[in-house]
């Protein structure tokens, strides 16, 4: 006779999920179990568990029941405020997100302006190319909703909304910097003492509050969208390093986590962030993760080094607590014309990148400048030939761009010719210098395309290619490029490498440049793929237990009392799943816009959230966005309540007494 193994104190379970293989998040091998549930927690486990004590049944034969999925690099910050239930994140599986990555996000609300007053202008300015959102879709987002100005009150209005996922924002460097000391003074000049003690009281209250840390910038593609900054970076990178360190210090102080993404151009700053996190150095670890462990091609040895660094910081040595965030995936992004991340690395690629996406004239002006299109071909050929220091980075693939501006690796997606979507932008260079070396004898496929090969310059080098499919077809030259992890055993080994922990989804930014929804998805498949029961588990972990652990939240685990998260999967359909053919741009209502998704229909058979079902495996259910299933998520042992859950006694004094030398400190 089977025997119920645990069950929590009552009786009467509101679901129980019966008969499902149970990946509990610990990393041990599952265990056929049933999972019952009341109020919103996991209240017993067991075998054979009595039916007819549950209101509701989920028949889990032959599925995988695995904690809810944290995804853990999200821009979700926007979209949460006109589509709280997030549910192109939950229909992959995913319960918890962590937002207010990269330095961005609203925990400040509407910031001064040079007015005095306060308007959505920083904001805009902030997001708009960083994530590559158009001003229209930043603005409706925003609307009439943001009511706050300082980080608690924000995570009282996010328990307002009724969420889909759990949502755990931080605070945001760039944002803090502005709320301090305005947008002008945080981009063009360094902060006073008494302006970097405000900042350290200001990260102080909210680590009071339970915000599970802080996210700060350095990556050199994120410049602001508005006149007069559009050649200006966002206000994180502008710090010094003392100011980080004051910082940091408020963090590792209430054991909170700092995310970053590093400057590949500066890497003497970005070590010295980095070894922040040694305990060795600062008397304890600080958590830390960073944005990416990825097999670069154009420089496919570097994640070694990367790999490397990660473990001296960790050492026993150095004790130090950080990990790289490797993507799950290769990375295919998307461009329309100028519009791609990868456009903001070179000089007079920024400079049409920096145009609003709806001022075609203005990038039609730029394009036919002489001196713009010889800025745009030197920028393009840059390192290719010549005895140049570029070209010997090249020649030894360490070149410290991620795009390697090569044709061959680009594919036309879809233009107005649509003879030529689908077909790699080399071939077509190719036959078209065919066309212009022999007269239009040769080269052309047929008339219309001869027609077409016309139009171009002749004779068109690659930048001349380039720059005509930009005039003539501006955005609707849609195109993709793979820039890293295209090697499956390197994909693989990044993914799994106890220096890092799946992440780097971007889930929520580039609404039309990447869909990686369902990068959790893709680790599980990679593991499944290997066939190790082993492996399985700690794919789970490293998505649930191991993610919550490094930003210190309670979830990611399917014990007594835990909070009922919970995911259910169909082991085939994940086999069979083909991520990349079931990725699509569709238009988002909330937007008014077009945005990449991924459809992972059948693969996730059932999404609960606090109890309640989030997804049912073909649709959402009617509560979903319409009442609360997920809250905002506060460090453990915090609250979202008004104040938090601030040290008592003893504690209490100290942080006094720490607060009281914040500008002393600041200054050092």
């Amino acid at each position: 006779m089977a025997k119920r193994t645990s069950e929590a104190a009552g009786t009467g379970w509101d679901l129980l999920i019966h008969d499902a293989l149970v990946y509990d998040g610990s990393g041990r091998l599952p265990r056929r179990l049933d999972v019952a549930v009341r109020e919103g927690r996991v209240a017993a486990l067991g075998e054979g568990l009595d039916r007819h004590q549950a209101a509701h049944t989920l028949d889990g034969a032959g599925q995988w029941l695995l904690p809810g999925l944290l995804d853990i690099h999200t821009h979700f910050d926007l979209e949460v405020e006109v589509e709280p239930g997030l549910p192109e994140a939950v229909r992959h599986g995913t319960t918890t997100v962590v937002m207010s990555n990269c330095s961005l996000g609203l925990a400040y609300g509407l910031l001064p302006d040079e007015a005095g007053g306060r308007d959505d202008n920083a904001i805009v300015n902030c997001f708009a190319r960083v994530e590559n959102m158009p001003k229209s879709v930043l603005a409706a987002a925003l609307g009439e909703r943001v009511d706050w100005d300082e980080p608690g009150a924000y995570l009282q209005h996010l328990d307002t909304l009724p969420l889909g996922a759990n949502v755990v924002p931080m605070i945001p460097h760039s944002m803090l910097r502005i709320a301090v000391m305005g947008m002008e003074a945080a981009v063009r000049r360094a902060p006073t003492d008494e302006e970097v003690a405000r900042m350290c009281e200001s990260l102080e209250r909210a680590m009071q509050r339970g915000y599970v840390g802080m996210s700060t910038d350095g990556l050199p593609l994120h410049f602001l969208a508005n006149d007069p900054y559009r050649e200006v970076a966002i206000p994180a990178q502008h710090a010094s390093r003392a100011e980080l360190a004051a910082l940091c210090e408020i963090v590792r102080r209430h054991e909170g986590i700092v995310q970053f993404t590093p400057n590949a151009e500066n890497r003497l700053a970005t070590a010295q962030l980095l070894f922040m996190s040694c305990g060795r150095l600062h008397g304890k670890p600080l958590r830390m993760t960073a944005t990416a462990a990825m097999d670069l091609n154009s420089a496919p040895r570097a994640y070694k080094a990367l790999l490397g660094l990660s473990k001296l910081i960790n050492s026993d040595f150095m004790r130090g607590h950080f990990r790289f965030q490797a993507l799950s995936a290769p990375f295919v992004m998307y461009g329309d014309g100028a519009t791609a991340p990868v456009m903001e690395e070179k000089p007079s690629f920024r400079q049409l990148a920096a145009i609003d996406l709806d001022d075609r004239q203005a990038r039609q002006q730029l394009l036919n400048d002489p001196a713009f299109c010889e800025q745009f071909r030197q920028d393009w050929m840059a390192g290719k030939f010549g005895w140049t220091l570029a070209h010997l980075r090249r020649r030894l693939q360490i070149e410290p761009e991620l795009f390697a501006r090569k044709l061959e690796e680009m594919t036309m997606v879809s233009c107005p010719e649509s003879r030529w979507n689908g077909e790699n932008l080399q071939s077509l260079y190719e036959r078209l210098r065919q066309f212009q070396h022999t007269g239009g004898r040769e080269g052309a496929r047929d008339g219309a395309e001869a027609e077409a090969f016309r139009r171009f310059p002749d004779p068109a080098d690659e930048a001349d290619f380039l720059l005509h499919l930009l005039r003539s077809y501006d955005r609707e030259f849609r195109w993709s490029v793979i820039t890293a992890n295209q090697r499956p055993e390197v994909l693989k080994e990044l993914v799994f490498h106890p220096q890092t922990l799946p992440g780097f989804n971007d889930s929520g930014a580039h609404l039309t440049n990447m869909a990686f929804f369902d990068g959790n998805l893709r680790t599980l498949q990679l593991a499944q793929q290997d066939g190790s029961p082993t492996l399985m588990a700690r794919a789970v972990r490293r998505l649930t237990a191991d993610a919550a652990d490094l930003f210190g939240l309670d979830v990611g685990r399917i014990e007594i009392g835990a909070r009922a998260d919970l995911v259910m999967i169909d082991p085939q359909a994940l086999a069979s799943y083909d991520s990349e053919a079931c990725t699509r741009l569709i238009h988002r209502e909330i937007f008014d816009h077009p945005q990449m998704v991924n459809r992972s229909d059948g693969v996730v058979r059932s999404v609960i959230i606090g109890g309640q079902i989030a997804w049912d495996g073909e649709a959402f259910t009617p509560e979903f966005g319409q009442q609360a299933m997920g809250r905002p998520l506060t460090r453990r042992g915090t609250s979202t309540a008004a104040g938090g859950e601030t040290p008592a006694g003893e504690a209490a004094a100290a942080d006094a007494e720490h607060a009281a030398t914040l500008p002393a400190a600041a200054s050092a």
